[in-house]
């Protein structure tokens, strides 16, 4: 129906061909919506939209977001209908069900509820932003939770022990946006809900934690985590043994901490869950980091590379052998910039290896390898055995010590190309940690061709943005080159449904790329401290992280206090 839609809207000019070819190249197989894609695009405002549409089928508008729905109507139409029809049931009158649609080609199939119901139904329409906001709210994941705490309570009443079997009998391969609460039992639907509300969120990690008097749940959502729902203690003990059961753990130890993986198909897509059970004082602690590939983004250019660091960076990937170096905390995005960087070089002429602790993207082409500590697998015993497999580039998920620091060095000498990451606040202070490590200078120095400092900045959200000015004497006192003030536009996110209040939505990655050029060379022969090296860096056009961030800031991208939160002065 989103094509008949969108066909029209080429038909009568209110958008151009070339602009649907560009939403059918970009929305692809994954059954998005090209409407929603066009509005996202700006390739359509909204406004403009809901206008064309109540005009063209002479249906009224309406602000969905602002109408309170009852329980009585929201229960008259099955949630799986609702999302079919793409229609939600608002309220009753006197026999006639009134229903917001966002799509008016969809209105035909509404004869079909008439007869279901046995009552008249009338369509109202409303944006797409509102019909998204609103389903979340009655039909989203979080509203499913609560519907199956409630279900769950009724069922105790009636029988505790028919659960248990429901959990052992149950697995799943296949989830909606909400499970289904006719057919499965309440913990699997709450399960399910909790599942499909971090994908909807595009949530990093889902924490479920026990606590002596409160049984939560919270997601990272946009780096930050965000308590989305409270569960009854009394559903503690059949909800970790859920997850326990979905990720192939063993239910019956509960003493010790044990890892599991879940693939779920959600849509027309497929989710893997990394999966990790902590045994706490008031029980076992879950938490799952989701590795969707649907959110990695190979693609150079989008991460957020600035040209002039991209073509460094570019440089010391299709150098003939050597080191290239991501460094940066956990959770900042080396392992999205290495993968990119790999499927930049991935050719059939290449033969790429990786040694990493976990794998967590299969990458089609690339021969990767799981490090196993409890067999011996270590990152410098399968670097070696990768030396053996005719490398043209070898991936090392992390360089943790002397063997590992070792071992990738005289691969690097050896003529092959090898990636990695460490942990370290800036590009320079990784030629310090490799010298702590145990490193020589000499050797450090014929090896390393790029390093790249990194973090992951939230982006404002785009629904909410407003101006945020800032006083000349703070932009000054910051950093911000007089010649540039008068074009520094600082913004910031008032906080909207969009972004749960937050003022912002999504993440973009900002960068520090320090290319080894012959001066840095020298100064690390001759020991000079890493501030001196960022200096020379910095004069032979090096940006900082806080410069990178604050350049964001400029384009808009991302609020000042972010910038100023994330990055360290330099």
């Amino acid at each position: 129906m989103s094509r008949q839609l969108a066909d029209l809207l080429v038909k009568d000019k209110i958008i151009t061909q070339a602009q649907l070819n560009d939403a059918i190249a970009g929305v692809g197989t994954s059954g998005r919506s090209l409407v929603r894609y066009l509005i996202d695009k700006k390739q359509i405002a909204e406004t403009k939209l809901l206008y064309y549409l109540s005009h063209k089928f002479g249906l009224p508008s309406i602000n969905l977001v602002k109408f309170e729905i009852s329980n009585e109507v929201i229960k008259l139409i099955p949630v799986d209908t609702v999302r079919k029809l793409q229609a939600i049931p608002i309220q009753t009158n006197r026999g006639t069900l009134v229903v917001a649609i966002c799509d008016p080609t969809y209105i035909s199939s509404l004869e079909d509820l008439k007869f279901k119901l046995k009552m008249n139904v009338e369509a109202v329409l409303t944006s797409y932003s509102a019909f998204d906001t609103t389903y979340a709210k009655y039909f989203g994941g979080v509203a499913v939770v609560g519907q199956a705490i409630e279900t769950y309570k009724k069922e105790q009443k009636k029988d505790s022990d028919g659960l248990t079997g429901a959990l052992e009998l149950v697995q799943i391969h296949d989830i909606d946006s909400t499970g289904s609460t006719e057919q499965d039992a309440p913990v699997i639907t709450l399960v399910n809900g909790i599942l499909s509300e971090s994908i909807r969120l595009m949530a990093s990690d889902i924490h479920v934690e026990p606590y002596e008097k409160r049984f939560r749940v919270r997601m990272r959502i946009d780096g930050v985590l965000q308590e989305v729902t409270e569960i009854p203690l009394q559903m503690k003990r059949a909800i970790v043994a859920r997850f326990k059961i979905m990720s192939r753990m063993d239910l019956a130890e509960s003493r010790v901490p044990q890892d599991g993986r879940i693939k779920l198909k959600f849509s027309n897509r497929e989710v893997d869950y990394r999966v990790n059970s902590m045994p706490t004082l008031f029980g076992e602690k879950i938490v799952l980091r989701m590795l969707s590939t649907g959110n990695l983004q190979l693609d150079l250019k989008k991460l957020g590379f600035e040209q002039k660091q991209l073509d460094v960076f570019k440089r010391g990937l299709y150098s003939p052998n050597g080191m290239v170096l991501v460094t940066g905390p956990t959770g900042s995005g080396k392992t999205t910039t290495l993968y990119s960087g790999l499927a930049e070089l991935n050719k059939i002429t290449d033969n790429i290896s990786t040694a990493e602790d976990p794998v967590e993207y299969n990458l089609e082409g690339i021969n990767q390898c799981q490090i196993n500590k409890d067999v011996g697998l270590t990152f410098a015993s399968v670097l070696r055995a990768l030396l053996r497999q005719d490398p043209d580039i070898i991936l090392v998920g992390e360089i943790r010590d002397f063997e590992t620091a070792e071992v990738a060095v005289q691969a690097a000498l050896t003529g092959h190309l090898v990636l990695s990451t460490l942990h370290t606040n800036d590009a320079p202070s990784t030629v310090t940690r490799l010298l702590n490590m145990g490193l020589e200078p000499f050797l450090v120095v014929a090896s390393v061709n790029t390093i790249i400092a990194q973090r992951l900045l939230r982006t404002v959200c785009k629904s909410c943005k407003v101006d945020a000015p800032v006083p000349v004497e703070k932009l000054v006192e910051i950093g911000i080159p007089q010649d540039v003030i008068s074009q520094f536009r600082p913004v910031k996110g008032k906080g909207c449904a969009t972004c749960h209040m937050t003022g912002y939505k999504g993440r973009i990655a900002i960068y520090e790329v320090m290319d080894f050029s012959q001066a840095i060379k020298e100064m690390v022969l001759r020991g000079e401290s890493p501030l001196e090296i960022k200096k020379q860096a910095v004069k032979e056009g090096m940006k900082t992280l806080r410069m990178s961030a604050l350049t964001k800031v400029a384009e808009g991208k991302t609020s000042l206090e972010e910038a100023l939160t994330a990055t360290m002065e330099g």
